[in-house]
Formats: C-alpha cells, structure tokens, sequence
C-alpha cells in the first residue's frame, strides 16, 4: 500500500532498476562506440572526422556527474553547452537506458 502511494508521489521513482552495466555494453556499442572507441578511448571508426574529439572514458580523470552525462546523453552536447557533435539520444533511449550506458561508461574508467 505505502509502495502504491509513494509511486503516485514521485512518479517512477519507485520502480525504477539499478543500472546495469551489461544491458549499458549492449547499447553502448550499438550507439556510442562508432565515435567513443568499442573500448571508450574515443577512437572509433568516426572519431578521426569529428572535431572536437570524442571524449576517451578510460581516463580516470574524466569527470562529470552522472545527472550530467544523463543530460548530455539525452539532449545531446550543444543542449547542454557541450560539444555540438554530440548527438542527443533522448527519442532512441529510455532513461533507464541512459543509466544503463552511464554505468558501463563508469565500468571503463575502473579498467
């Protein structure tokens, strides 16, 4: 009863998944490793063409916060005032989705 109303209260909140880096691979590399590297290293078969370079995750230096990368991902880079080469994924994933990505993303780094 309490989880019922709480859902009314904050909508989603209450079914919302852990992010799951494995289901974030999938779509990772379905969507982002054309430009950022199958690895992370921002050296994708694209990357060579796109100015500013696309970011390499595996640099530990790296470091945004995750509701950050959840809006550029989402609305893309120029949305945001980053990069205007950054497309916005918003229609092609759920945010479930994105939590998913970010999640692999943070994996990269830890390699």
């Amino acid at each position: 009863m309490m989880l019922m109303l709480l859902s009314h209260l904050v909508p989603g909140a209450a079914f919302a998944a852990r992010p799951d880096p494995a289901r974030g691979k999938e779509k990772y590399q379905q969507l982002c490793a054309a430009c950022h590297g199958p690895s992370g290293k921002g050296d994708g078969p694209a990357a060579a063409a796109l100015n500013p370079k696309p970011r390499d995750y595996t640099d530990k230096k790296f470091s945004m916060s995750d509701q950050a990368m959840h809006d550029v991902i989402k609305r893309g880079g120029a949305a945001v005032g980053k990069s205007p080469v950054m497309p916005a994924w918003g229609q092609a994933l759920s945010d479930q989705d994105i939590r998913d990505v970010i999640a692999y993303i943070r994996a990269l780094a830890r390699k």
